[in-house]
């Protein structure tokens, strides 16, 4: 027993030994080597002399036309830590390092609360940097993320604390960080934001500039995330009151104070889809190695299609800012095959300030109007209906809280009920889906919607790229087919490109690649593909979209949303009060999308729709960009076959049985309509009160939907009374013209044409007041010109009238 107890002891002894003579050559080899990175790290002496970086560039497509280029050459001028504002210190280190002038070259908490953040999240090294380390960091080192970096960070910023003061190695650090735009130093960075010295900022413009050292390229002034930059802003104002350094109403003060940035003064070619690249860039690299590692970026643009788009916004907007009240326009096109953007307008002149030409429409988020219908009639004809569907265009309450005549329940207010107009305030009666999306008839898409399901359309439109629609799906309602949900033009270009190419979805790609400076390639983009949406429905959508006759009356035939020659398919959108335009069109191998409005979100004079304000932009890319593409068509689609006279447009000259006539919830479960009639039509909530506004309807204009009774032959013509223009009114070139008449007649009217100078304007269904209007400009004003109205009655009765209008 005392042998094994005296064994024992001796293997003890043995083992702490080993662990001693382990550690302490593991000891002095990490002392060795921190003592070599000591002797060959760089001295900070030689902090002046370091080797100055090269540009990134940022290229068109061919990699020919350079579009922005971020010199080499930085923009620095070096000032003395006395003429640094004290506002800009204290908010350089409210944002970046409050106790700096507490703790040595490392901070030992931010160190500690970072090593136990990347334990936790098994990511690269990163955080927990004091301003001295990210002076030596961005002097000395590369922008690596490991623990051998991070070590020779803490050893150089021992080393710089050891051989200058803190002031001045703040002093250097605010001379040498970037602030973007090639600003390097708040002396830069004031002259190129604000125009005047350093020493003259203020507490708001001081919080500004250390907002944007946190990522100087994401959250310039200039870019697209103005909003994130601003909340920076904000959150080092609120640091700085809670230090103390200012007071709480000076933080409030600042906050409100609206700052004028000076325009970016480097040459630069597509300013708005350049700072989108950069943006994307910042997804992708650190700002350092985006601002001075010499990389070149060949992006997507083509440079001939945005020298064409920027001339169609910039000459549009112009027209509708007299026109529409409407001062600002944005466009963006990209090829629907590969998803590549080639090209981005986000307003009519990035640098005109006047109307805050430096934001990108393209990639806010406004109300699409009619252009979302699409994704909900797409959707119904994946569902069973055809495009030959009946739905009545009648007036209709579709909060199933109101009475069926739009009286509010209990607890209610009138504007809680919800009865939506159409945009001629004028109802149709029985039509077609293909009429309706047409047509952009507000109320039958709205039932539409109802037989859709508003998840099913929002999944249709995140599935086709649509990013923004992110509430709850009773956040939206029924309006959502009118504009209600909020989306990018960027979005709605991508989503439509899916039209384009018969359901395929291709991501969008900015950037085709990136080499550095050896020109060996560190990215490229790689194009997918994944189909979303089955072929023949999508092309059936494109049948309807592509039908210029179908949209007679609302539109004029051969007007903006054609392209002589080629096969295009488009739709026009209007926000509710006219806040948003849009039109947004595509062929087989060019997508482009149009917004036309104001920044502010005031709304435009009323007429500033889609049709009149948006659609002849796109019209004047779409002509002059096609023709340097091969010519395509559309693929015709099969129809599904149908026996139900509401399913295959028969109901409105068929007898229905027993002469009943009933709105389209009677004929049609709404979840099934290809499958059999409903036993009890009661059953769905809303069938009382689409039923009540079709008798309503049919009531007040002393219509039957029978269109096949015997009918008395009249000889007594249509008689037809101009309510504008009067007689020899002026119009110039370029100007609006409203036409509008009364039309009277025994017989039912078949339809009415409107033309100006023998080319015809618009056709017109009959409508139940009896009267038609249209608001068109033409396109040719002569010296004298004449308005012809032309109404034929059932029985092929026709009158025909005149009115003068004289050109300037």
């Amino acid at each position: 027993m005392r042998r094994r107890v005296t064994n024992f002891r001796l293997f003890k002894k043995s083992y702490i030994v080993a662990f001693f003579a382990i550690g302490f050559v593991c000891f002095v080899a990490l002392s060795l080597w921190i003592a070599y990175l000591v002797v060959t790290l760089p001295n900070p002496q030689n902090l002046a002399s370091r080797v100055v970086n090269q540009s990134t560039k940022i290229w068109d497509r061919t990699g020919k036309v350079l579009l922005y280029e971020i010199h080499g050459e930085e923009k620095r001028t070096v000032i003395s830590f006395s003429d640094m504002p004290q506002s800009m210190k204290q908010a350089t280190l409210a944002a970046e390092d409050a106790e700096f002038y507490n703790h040595p070259a490392f901070d030992i908490k931010s160190i500690a609360r970072a090593i136990l953040n990347n334990v936790l999240r098994r990511g690269p090294i990163q955080g927990g940097s004091t301003i001295t380390q990210q002076l030596a960091k961005n002097s000395f080192l590369t922008s690596e993320k490991t623990i051998v970096r991070k070590i020779k960070e803490l050893i150089l910023a021992i080393r710089l604390e050891q051989q200058y003061t803190k002031d001045k190695i703040f002093e250097m650090y605010l001379n040498q960080i970037p602030y973007g735009s090639n600003a390097y130093g708040i002396e830069a960075a004031s002259q190129s934001f604000f125009e005047k010295p350093a020493k003259d900022l203020d507490v708001a413009e001081s919080a500004l500039l250390a907002a944007l050292a946190n990522a100087p390229s994401r959250l310039s002034p200039f870019g697209s995330h103005t909003d994130e930059m601003k909340a920076r802003q904000e959150y080092i104002l609120n640091k700085m009151a809670s230090l103390g350094w200012i007071t709480k109403q000076d933080a409030q003060n600042a906050k409100k104070e609206k700052l004028a940035f000076a325009k970016v003064k480097q040459s630069i070619k597509a300013p708005h889809f350049v700072f989108y690249v950069r943006s994307l860039l910042s997804d992708m690299y650190d700002e350092p190695t985006i601002e001075t590692s010499g990389l070149n970026i060949i992006t997507s643009l083509d440079w001939d299609l945005q020298q064409i788009a920027e001339r169609a916004v910039a000459a549009g907007a112009a027209r509708n800012d007299i026109n529409w009240h409407a001062d600002n326009a944005a466009l963006a096109a990209q090829n629907p095959k590969t998803g590549e953007i080639v090209a981005m307008a986000g307003s009519r002149d990035y640098f005109d300030t006047d109307h805050q030409g430096n934001l990108n429409v393209a990639l806010q988020t406004r109300q699409p109007g009619s252009s979302f219908k699409p994704f909900v009639y797409l959707k119904a004809f994946e569902k069973g209906y055809t495009p030959e569907t009946i739905l009545f265009d009648v007036p209709t309450e579709f909060n199933l809280r109101c009475s069926v005549d739009s009286s509010p329940g209990q607890g209610m207010k009138p504007e809680d009920c919800y009865h939506p107009q159409n945009y001629d305030e004028q109802f149709r009666g029985p039509v077609t889906l293909r009429q309706a999306l047409a047509q952009s008839r507000n109320v039958p898409s709205v039932k539409l919607l109802y037989l859709v399901g508003i998840s099913n359309a929002i999944q249709l439109a995140k599935d086709f790229g649509i990013t923004t629609l992110d509430q709850n799906p009773m956040y939206y309602g029924l309006s959502l087919i009118l504009g209600g949900g909020g989306v990018r033009l960027i979005d709605m270009v991508n989503a439509y490109s899916v039209f384009s190419q018969e359901g395929v979805v291709h991501p969008q790609i900015a950037i085709l690649k990136i080499t550095d400076p050896s020109g060996s390639p560190v990215f490229e983009a790689q194009p997918q593909e994944k189909r979303v949406f089955d072929a023949n429905t999508v092309r059936i959508l494109t049948n309807v979209l592509s039908d210029d006759a179908s949209r007679v009356p609302t539109f004029q035939m051969n007007g903006p949303l054609t392209v002589p020659g080629y096969d295009v398919a488009a739709k026009t959108g209007t926000s509710q009060d006219y806040r948003d335009a849009w039109t947004i069109g595509y062929s087989p191998n060019l997508v482009a999308g149009v917004w036309v409005g104001n920044n502010d979100y005031s709304p435009m004079q009323r007429g500033g729709a889609g049709g009149m304000a948006a659609a002849p932009i796109w019209n004047d890319f779409m002509k002059q960009a096609l023709v340097k593409m091969d010519k395509e068509s559309f693929t015709l689609p099969e129809y599904p076959a149908t026996t139900k006279p509401i399913l295959n447009g028969q109901h409105i000259i068929q007898t229905p049985a027993g002469l009943q006539i009933h709105d389209t919830l009677y004929w049609i479960q709404k979840d099934n309509p290809q499958g059999p009639e409903p036993t009890n039509p009661y059953d769905d909530p809303a069938y009382s009160y689409w039923e009540y506004g079709l008798t309503q309807w049919m009531a007040q204009n002393g219509q039957t939907l029978v269109q096949n009774q015997p009918r008395q032959p009249q000889t007594i013509a249509p008689s037809i009374l101009f309510l504008e223009p009067q007689q020899n009114k002026i119009i110039a070139q370029g100007n609006a013209l409203s036409v509008s008449v009364r039309v009277s007649s025994v017989m039912p009217i078949k339809y009415v044409d409107c033309s100006f100078n023998n080319e015809m304007v618009i056709r017109f269904d009959p409508t139940p007041d009896n009267i038609y209007s249209v608001f068109f400009v033409p396109k040719a004003v002569l010296q004298t010109n004449i308005v012809t109205v032309k109404a034929v009655d059932i029985n092929g009765t026709v009158t025909q009238v005149t009115q003068n209008v004289n050109g300037m």
